[in-house]
């Protein structure tokens, strides 16, 4: 069994071994770039009176410079719970700021003569390479961990909801090379079990588990209500040198990702993390629903035109169904559709659901709903500034009153534009589903956007979002 010295030695000798094979790939990635660019053949090139030494003169300051821009940015932070796509942007982050930093200071020095294409070249194997290691050193280590090897002791303190949500997450990934010692607190009997971990006593058992020093880490997850209890709790784990981590119990109250200001010197946990608050990403974000809408329009055009046809020789009414619903900040707009229903009260139409084998739907109604044609003019929607292209969807006001009585924290849902597709929806949750996991999913789009989220849930929909078997 590893005490938590032998981790942390074992930590940092395999943070020196990652920087000393990080300094050879980088020196192998630089000497390949040469050899592409001057030798190989695939590349024209004319060598420009630079020579092979005067390029391997940089050398010395290309390595140590990359590994110190691989430190600044916490690049040889331990990556046992980090994902594969948090590596790669970890890795990408010091590479581009290298490549500008190269090509600034041949500038600045003006040297013509040294391949700029060279320094492209290299920046593209060191990335390539370096996150290949990473990924090889993640395989062999999540493979160590599983049979029992490089494996972290955690206790912890205190037994809430974020005790058992911590548990589920460790047993549901072995590979992370958790072993649980135990619980300890002051109001369960000991022996309880949670999913086989047992509360081994009350917290003040801590004063006799610390001194020895078998513990690489410290979890502490009290409820809410014993919060008095943890400035002395944390003051006795860090006096021992064990590394303690804080789980905060509240996953009712802040339910995804809070964020944290500092309101000089004191942090303010601020309840939601919106980043479509920040008037540059809402810039963004309607720049791109104005240009996808329009090419939207343009490319769907006949298609639209052929369902107008097939609408207006098979059922009496309108061709296109504009109905009432509630957007971004509780604001009412008009949404569009192809009408697929026959013409209805509209007293009647605002508090029925659409059910299978709904008799309303029209034959050709039938089919847009399926396969989500009768939403393509929402993108006169999106090109108002009614909608965006990725959101909630948006539900009518009968609704709304209804689901913000029932459902906890619905109507956060109306702090961005409501969209044509959402992340709710590429993942089934659309037509007659649970309202609760839909309000989950926004929840979760909403507090994690990215430009690149929205691109990827575009994407998903083309694949997995327009047919849906809950389309009535």
């Amino acid at each position: 069994m590893f005490g938590g010295k032998m981790i942390r030695d074992n930590q940092r000798i395999f943070n020196r071994l990652l920087v000393l094979i990080d300094a050879v790939i980088i020196a192998l990635s630089y000497l390949l770039a040469w050899f592409i660019k001057f030798r190989s053949g695939i590349i024209t090139s004319n060598y420009a009176g630079l020579d092979f030494r005067f390029y391997m003169t940089a050398l010395f300051f290309v390595v140590p410079g990359y590994l110190l821009l691989y430190s600044f940015f916490r690049v040889y932070t331990p990556m046992r719970i980090r994902r594969i796509r948090a590596e790669l942007t970890n890795l990408l982050k010091p590479n581009i700021l290298g490549l500008l930093l190269f090509l600034t200071i041949l500038f600045i020095i003006k040297q013509e003569h040294f391949s700029r294409s060279m320094v492209l070249i290299f920046f593209a194997i060191t990335v390539v390479l370096e996150w290949a290691t990473r990924i090889a050193i993640r395989y062999i280590l999540r493979m160590a961990r599983i049979r029992g090897f490089n494996v972290k002791q955690i206790l912890f303190v205190g037994y809430s909801r974020a005790t058992e949500g911590y548990i589920d997450r460790i047993k549901a990934n072995p590979h992370w090379g958790y072993e649980i010692r135990g619980i300890l607190d002051d109001n369960l009997e000991r022996g309880i079990e949670y999913k086989g971990i047992k509360v081994l006593g009350s917290i003040r058992n801590l004063l006799t588990i610390l001194p020895e020093n078998k513990l690489s880490e410290i979890a502490i997850t009290l409820g809410l209500e014993e919060y008095g209890k943890l400035e002395r709790i944390v003051a006795l784990c860090e006096k021992s040198g064990v590394h303690t981590q804080f789980v905060p119990d509240y996953n009712n109250i802040i339910p995804t990702r809070p964020y944290i200001e500092d309101l000089m010197g004191l942090p303010v946990v601020n309840i939601r993390c919106v980043p479509l608050t920040n008037t540059y990403y809402r810039i963004i974000k309607r720049g791109v629903d104005i240009l996808g809408s329009l090419a939207g329009i343009i490319v769907a055009s006949p298609l639209m035109l052929v369902i107008t046809v097939l609408i207006k020789v098979t059922s009496k009414g309108p061709l296109i169904f504009s109905q009432e619903r509630v957007g971004l900040h509780n604001k009412s707009f008009k949404m569009y559709k192809f009408r697929s229903m026959e013409v209805q009260n509209e007293k009647e139409e605002k508090k029925a659901w659409t059910k299978k084998n709904d008799p309303r739907v029209t034959p050709v109604g039938s089919f847009i709903r399926r396969t989500s044609i009768d939403e393509l003019p929402q993108l006169f929607n999106i090109l108002k500034g009614d909608m965006s292209l990725v959101g909630p969807r948006p539900e009518r006001p009968f609704f709304v009153e209804k689901f913000k009585e029932e459902i906890p924290r619905y109507m956060i849902k109306h702090q961005v534009r409501p969209g044509l597709t959402g992340w709710a929806q590429v993942n089934g949750f659309r037509g007659d589903t649970s309202i609760r996991k839909r309000i989950e999913y926004d929840l979760y789009y909403i507090e994690n956007w990215t430009i690149g989220f929205d691109f990827k849930i575009m994407f998903l929909t083309v694949f997995k979002g327009f047919i849906n078997k809950n389309a009535y």
